[in-house]
Formats: C-alpha cells, sequence, structure tokens
C-alpha cells in the first residue's frame, strides 16, 4: 500500500508554482508500483464540482460546486493515473461533502479529497467530512472506509492454527463471566461423560469445544450503547459548542493583541539601531518586520551522519 498525503498551492497562486507542484506530484506517483493499492490525500485546494463529463472514469456526480481551475489540474492529474476521486461516488448530504467553511461561515467547499487507484474502486465503502472536530481549523476532517480482501498462500500439508484474541479478559468483569460460563460447560460435559464409556479423544474434544463456546459466547456479549436523544444532552452539547466558539474568539484575540505589541518592540529596536548605527541589529530587525526572516533549516541525516538531500 502507498500513501500519498499532499498540500496543493491555492486556486489564486502563481501558475509556475501550481505547474511545479503537479510536475513533482506525478513523478511521486509514477514510483508506486500499479499493482499496489495507492491513496492520493490531503488539501488539494481543487473544486471538482459535480459535472464528471469527460471524467466518468474516476469521478462520480456527487461532487459539490463547479469546477475551478484547479479542480481542472487535478482531475486531469487523476484521469491520467486511473485514480477515481472518492468524494464524488457516494451520494450524501451536502455538510457530509463540504471539506472547507469561510471564515466567516456563508461559503463552503470541497477542496480536500482522498483517491484511490481504479483496481481497487471496490475497496471504497464511503468517504465523506466529518464535522465537531476540537481543533482550531477550518477545514473539516475526511475519512474513507476500504474494506480490503486480502489472499492467504497456503502451504500444502500443514494445517493452519486458530489464534484466539484474549485482550477482552483483561476486564475483570469479562474474565469472571468467562470462567463461571466455563465451569458451567465443564460440569455439563463431565456429567454426560460419566455416562458412557470415553476415550482420550473423546475428553479432549469435549474440553476443546468447551472452550471454544465459551470463548465465543463472552466474546460476542456487546453493551448497548443508550441512544442520545435527550434534550438535556442537546443542551449540553450547544453549550459546550457555544463555549468552545467564545473561547476560540479569546485565543484569536490575544493573538492579534501579542503579534501588534511584538510588532511594536521590533520597531523600538530598529528605532534604536538606527540610532546608535548598529547596522547589523537594524537589518536582521527589519527583516523580521517584513515577514521575511526565517531560522536557518536543519537537514535530515541519515545513520552515518551525512545530511539526507534527495527523495528516499
Amino acid at each position: 500500500m502507498n500513501i500519498i498525503q499532499c498540500y496543493a498551492p491555492t486556486n489564486d497562486s502563481n501558475d509556475d508554482i501550481k505547474d511545479q507542484f503537479y510536475e513533482r506530484l506525478q513523478s511521486i506517483i509514477e514510483k508506486c508500483p500499479r499493482k499496489d493499492l495507492t491513496t492520493l490525500m490531503g488539501d488539494l485546494n481543487a473544486k471538482v464540482g459535480i459535472d464528471n463529463t469527460r471524467y466518468e472514469d474516476i469521478m462520480g456526480r456527487y461532487g459539490l460546486g463547479e469546477r475551478n481551475e484547479n479542480g481542472e489540474r487535478f482531475a486531469n492529474l487523476c484521469a491520467f493515473n486511473k485514480l477515481v476521486i472518492g468524494g464524488t461516488i457516494f451520494p450524501h448530504k451536502r455538510i457530509h461533502k463540504a471539506t472547507w467553511i469561510s471564515p466567516d461561515h456563508t461559503t463552503e467547499n470541497q477542496i480536500d479529497h482522498i483517491c484511490i487507484n481504479k483496481k481497487f474502486r471496490t475497496t471504497t465503502e464511503y468517504v465523506r467530512s466529518r464535522r465537531g472536530a476540537d481543533i482550531a481549523s477550518d477545514h473539516h476532517l475526511v475519512v474513507a472506509n476500504l474494506k480490503l480482501k486480502l489472499k492467504k498462500n497456503w502451504t500444502s500439508g500443514q494445517t493452519a492454527l486458530r489464534r484466539f484474541n484474549t485482550a477482552f479478559l483483561r476486564d475483570t468483569d469479562k474474565l469472571n463471566e468467562f470462567k463461571i460460563a466455563l465451569n458451567n460447560r465443564f460440569q455439563a460435559s463431565q456429567d454426560l461423560l460419566k455416562e458412557e464409556e470415553t476415550t482420550v479423544e473423546d475428553n479432549w474434544k469435549s474440553i476443546k469445544e468447551a472452550f471454544t463456546s465459551t470463548y465465543q459466547e463472552i466474546k460476542e456479549r456487546r453493551n448497548k450503547k443508550a441512544a442520545i436523544n435527550n434534550s438535556r444532552t442537546r443542551t449540553e452539547i450547544i453549550q459546550a459548542q457555544t463555549e468552545y466558539i467564545e473561547a476560540n474568539k479569546q485565543v484569536k484575540k490575544s493573538i492579534k493583541v501579542n503579534k501588534k505589541k511584538c510588532v511594536e518592540e521590533l520597531a523600538t529596536t530598529a528605532e534604536k539601531a538606527a540610532r546608535e548605527g548598529n547596522m547589523k541589529q537594524l537589518y536582521d530587525t527589519t527583516k523580521k518586520l517584513a515577514g521575511k526572516y526565517s531560522k536557518p533549516e536543519r537537514p535530515v541525516k541519515d545513520k552515518e551522519g551525512k545530511p539526507i538531500t534527495e527523495i528516499q
């Protein structure tokens, strides 16, 4: 399986920047073996829309809005590489299609995508956005459910061992249930075997059946979750959302105040450096004020301590 996570330039970006991005993305896709499952996902900043004319093989008619220039580029890339755009092939409500919302909460677009190569199209059960994540972002989470059917190569002459997942027995209540149920089954088996002449093989089968059937019985019990539909719960959710929005506003307001204070301090430092003739400090401070100051990057090093400069 190959997963490609990317962040594309916005629709208003320079064409040269867009060309460079899609050329780089194409080169990465070409490195993925055709027989492998390849997933391309991320913030593509591309609206593909609902019209799938000429793109019937890689998208459905359940997109959102109208296709823009970035959407055209993205659709062409997917068509060339036979990548199906998952967010367009499943019918959903509008709120489950939109992946981005404007700061004023008036505009919604579908610009984040999850794609899978056409060969594995049937493994995708659904793709949709999920709202309500506790993150300060104008994007919604986009999720996809894939169901793979993996083949196992059996070696002739060998019997496959069945392994039981006993992790649920770490729960004390489940463990006690298991002990009681197993004891009851053993008792019933012993009473039955006493009435007949049995062999070692019969005893072993009885013990094995007791363990396996008890395991399945206890493991498959599920605690039913109560439906959250009472008015008190809904009120608490609305109140929590209101408190979150207010807290988020306060955080953004605090950031603006601190940013303004930082700019004023830098301006004071620059004026002082100019009066004292400290040109180096004046130059560095001016770059910070202009937003062009950046710390030197620290390259990732390999095991031998040499900087990695190529794609690994």
